[in-house]
């Protein structure tokens, strides 16, 4: 099958991140490639399956399909209208189905389309080439049929998933299943090998082993779930090592494969991002924002908003602390103002900084070259403010605190209990998130009548109850006999005479409040590249040689800068999120300050997979490393879960009445 002999990504010339090389494929060497000989200049329909077009979705644009040709988009189960003159190019997956139905459009005398060009998303079976070769009348309107080996969802520009939502269900629930759980991680380690052809590199594979706590402790399914996917993963890998002309022969990456066991705390804690806030506070689907703006006769109209990397607010605000992309939000209005005449003289002599954020935004609005820039200004002003009402209405700084104090050893249940008492208005879910803290960090405490009382003093309904209860479902079987297992497990601190699940990290200093937290693979992931990963607990499927960790290349360093003050308006910013002085890659000053790094200097890739639904702070971790460590860091997962979405799933560990295949995803 045809492949690229482009160069691996990583190497030389011009960088490229992880997004960028998706796109570049789809355009260039699906798209584009058709565009040849008498082909070159006739539009093209393009036809699609459930899962292709929304590869295509996170990797493109429409504007970008139209303009290498395609004029129509279609999907292949819907009853299309015969175009004899056009040709039509086939993105689909290499299933029975798919194939029956490319079959179906183009033999006979009149087939639907003139030639078809056919691109799979992942290796094709011998039994379906043998199916197309027996059709006599298909073979000759063949211009193409490749292998793409592109099945993956580009998130992010340095995240991806492989769209397996029930993944938790099917391989941490309480039946376990082994048929089910193979086949949904065959499933998983053919799309994530699809990943690495598309980048041209052949990864170092680690995983989390199973442990038992004695020789006569068996393994289960549970415990097995990264070892199973990595031998998947090698497996793929291995094939295309022989059918894939340009793969890579010798290593050239690494990839660590965990499960959600190793954090169970990350997908329920508040994450006080602009990003996360965003997802977990303000009922988004998915990067949709729906907002109410006047139209033209005063009356409200609904209006939607992606919130995507190519909108530049959001670009740099969306890993920032809540505090500070309200405080940046404030700047950019006054210096507007400030550079403005017009809005001066409408405001008289009042000094912009003097005026509230609001103010200034409507002021701005009034003005006659009320810009593009400005608008999108204004909409995040919007969004903000709302966020910062609901973190007022609903006591979420008092919630984040006793979080954090939680996690690391700084309260503990008497904290919760006179909380819980206190707090009498506090919400249902907000409760839930923070007894679901609790049980990954005393389970033993909701063990019996102890833990039915608790859940009754936070006012939870029975399924929130089943939710607090399954948190021992993503615990692995080594922990639940046993809370001091491995380097990242519960621990006591002889000290704080409370349980902690994070160590403070005594030589990074949060810049904001409630920025204390930091998910596990930010540790993981900063070992692996040292080469500091315990072989033990973390084996490689094929051993590295000892010079190959760290991977950077000449000239680079992990950064060592001093950290830099950020100015702040003590008058405008709350007083639960003043800024502190230091570099943790939580603002957007130090965001911003690493953007223009020499990307030719980049290190070797990390690419870390999470079974079982990753997180937003989890995808900001991986930006933070990449500036940190000299290293693009990529984000795998089955699914991208928000708190409410990842309690959804929870629940459904032990609820076999219903599946989560029954819930629209």
């Amino acid at each position: 099958m045809y492949y690229s002999d482009s160069e691996s990504s990583s190497g030389a010339g011009e960088y490229k991140y992880f997004k960028q090389i998706t796109r570049e494929r789809i355009l260039n060497e699906m798209l584009k490639s058709t565009k040849r000989g008498d082909s070159k200049l006739t539009w093209k329909v393009l036809i699609m399956d459930k899962l292709t077009v929304k590869i295509m979705s996170c990797a493109c644009k429409m504007a970008d399909i139209t303009g290498e040709g395609v004029s129509l988009v279609e999907d292949i189960y819907r009853l299309r209208q015969p175009l004899p003159s056009m040709e039509a190019i086939y993105f689909i997956q290499p299933t029975k189905e798919n194939v029956v139905m490319f079959l179906s459009d183009m033999s006979g005398r009149t087939p639907l389309y003139k030639k078809a060009y056919v691109f799979f998303s992942s290796p094709i079976s011998k039994e379906l080439v043998a199916l197309i070769k027996k059709e006599s009348t298909v073979l000759p309107r063949i211009a193409a049929l490749r292998e793409m080996n592109l099945e993956y969802f580009a998130i992010d520009s340095q995240g991806f998933v492989t769209n397996n939502e029930g993944a938790l269900e099917v391989l941490f629930g309480d039946e376990e299943n082994n048929g089910r759980g193979d086949a949904c991680l065959n499933v998983m380690a053919t799309r994530i090998a699809t990943v690495f052809a598309s980048l041209r590199e052949f990864p170092y594979v680690r995983y989390r082993a199973a442990k038992s706590l004695d020789p006569m402790t068996m393994t289960t399914f549970h415990d097995l779930i990264p070892t199973k996917l990595a031998a998947g993963v090698w497996n793929c890998l291995t094939k295309y090592k022989q059918t894939i002309k340009s793969f890579p022969e010798r290593e050239t990456c690494e990839l660590l494969i965990l499960d959600r066991s190793i954090d169970q705390i990350a997908p329920v804690i508040h994450e006080w991002t602009y990003d996360a806030m965003c997802h977990d506070l303000l009922n988004m689907e998915g990067n949709k924002y729906v907002y109410e703006v006047p139209n033209k006769e005063g009356k409200p109209e609904k209006k939607e908003v992606l919130l995507e990397e190519h909108d530049p607010v959001w670009f740099e605000l969306r890993h920032a602390h809540i505090a500070d992309a309200s405080e940046r939000l404030h700047q950019k209005m006054t210096n507007f103002v400030t550079k403005n005449k017009a809005a001066q003289i409408q405001h008289g002599s009042r000094d912009a900084s003097e005026l509230s954020t609001r103010e200034l935004q409507k002021m701005v609005q009034a003005l006659p070259q009320y810009s593009e820039q400005i608008d999108k200004i204004s909409l995040h002003v919007d969004i903000a403010g709302k966020i910062n009402k609901l973190i007022r209405d609903l006591g979420l700084r008092d919630f984040g605190q006793l979080e954090q104090d939680l996690v690391f050893g700084d309260a503990g249940m008497k904290d919760v209990i006179k909380f819980l008492t206190t707090k009498e208005d506090a919400s249902r879910e907000n409760n839930l998130r923070l007894l679901m803290i609790l049980a990954a960090i005393y389970p033993e405490k909701f063990e019996g009548v102890k833990g039915l009382n608790l859940m009754k003093l936070a006012k939870l309904q029975p399924d929130d109850m089943e939710a607090v209860s399954n948190m021992r479902l993503l615990r692995a079987s080594s922990e639940t006999k046993k809370s001091s297992t491995g380097s990242f497990s519960l621990k006591f601190d002889i000290r704080k005479k409370k349980r902690a699940a994070r160590k403070d990290r005594g030589d990074e200093q949060e810049t904001w409040q409630l920025s204390r937290f930091y998910p596990i693979i930010e540790d993981l992931v900063e070992k692996l590249s040292k080469g500091q990963l315990s072989k033990d607990d973390y084996p490689c499927m094929n051993e590295p040689n000892p010079t190959f960790h760290g991977g950077l290349s000449k000239g680079s360093s992990i950064h060592d800068e001093p950290a830099v003050a950020h100015s702040m308006r003590s008058r405008r910013t709350p007083s639960w999120a003043r800024a502190r002085n230091s570099d943790d890659g939580y603002s957007s000053d130090s965001v911003l300050r690493y953007a223009s790094s020499d990307l030719k200097k980049m290190g070797k890739r990390i690419f870390v997979f999470i079974v079982g639904g990753a997180t937003r702070s989890e995808l900001r971790a991986c930006h933070k490393l990449t500036m940190k460590l000299n290293r693009e860091v990529v984000l795998g997962s089955s699914s991208l879960d928000d708190p409410a979405r990842f309690i959804t799933k929870v629940k459904l560990l032990t609820a076999h009445e219903f599946s989560l295949d029954d819930l629209e995803i």
